[in-house]
């Protein structure tokens, strides 16, 4: 199949590890060009780039939520480098810093609300920024990158849960806005994954559970959901627009 990929432009925010590096990679095997943003792993970033190709095929560019002007100048610096975004994945993501007591109540409100700046409000803002010129061509295509825990929840987890929940409103009004121009939104939302960071964060015994929940009896590897992020920014998704796509595994 034919994803029409060839020479396409796409950007992926928080591109250098687990789903978003697997992300990257897909986009490249498929033959577009690629822009993988990073925050601190510069030389992480910069080397995957020049595994993909160097120059001509990858571009490592700084981004970081927390940097307003990181925020504004990133879609305008892939397009001087590479000409029109033709697809964002929005997969960047600020962590909250551990609370200092047991409960919600105990968590800063300057903290948390910086961190829905950081990763609400600056999503929206990169998505826009995007928009714009994918409308004027008509043609695009957005995946904003969830998470299982906004439809289970997670104890700890109240303003991630909540910056990724507001994303799945968001994206389905603006895939109403901006589906009569060619512009196709999802959102894709993992559950809990093989990335390097959750083999390391989660005992054994932990991810052996979660595992065993589920009807494969395994969890997702960032490869698999990576193949489902390219394909719903794909030409062989032509009107597929407005969806949460779970791939939870149903445990």
């Amino acid at each position: 199949m034919d994803l029409g990929l060839t020479d396409r432009v796409a950007l992926i925010t928080g591109g250098t590890r687990g789903i978003g590096e697997a992300t990257v990679r897909a986009f490249a095997a498929e033959g577009a060009r690629v822009a993988l943003t990073y925050a601190g792993s510069k030389d992480r970033a910069a080397e995957l780039a020049v595994e993909l190709g160097g120059p001509e095929r990858a571009l490592a560019i700084r981004y970081d939520l927390a940097d307003p002007s990181s925020v504004e100048d990133l879609v305008p610096a892939v397009e001087r480098h590479f000409g029109a975004v033709d697809v964002l994945v929005a997969n960047a993501v600020r962590r909250p810093a551990a609370r200092p007591g047991p409960g919600f109540e105990h968590l800063d409100p300057a903290a948390w609300t910086a961190y829905l700046d950081d990763n609400l409000t600056a999503t929206i803002r990169t998505v826009q920024t995007a928009l714009a010129g994918m409308r004027a061509r008509g043609h695009g295509r957005i995946a904003l990158i969830s998470s299982h825990l906004t439809a289970k929840g997670q104890a700890g987890q109240e303003i991630y849960t909540a910056a990724k929940s507001a994303l799945h409103g968001f994206a389905l009004s603006l895939a109403r806005d901006a589906g009569p121009d060619g512009v196709l939104v999802n959102v894709v939302s993992p559950g809990l994954t093989t990335t390097e960071g959750a083999l390391r964060h989660f005992p054994a015994a932990v991810l052996e559970k979660a595992a065993a929940a589920l009807p494969t009896g395994r969890l997702g590897s960032p490869e698999e959901v990576a193949r489902t992020v390219v394909f719903y920014c794909s030409a062989a998704n032509e009107n597929i627009t407005g969806e949460l796509v779970s791939l939870v595994g149903r445990g």
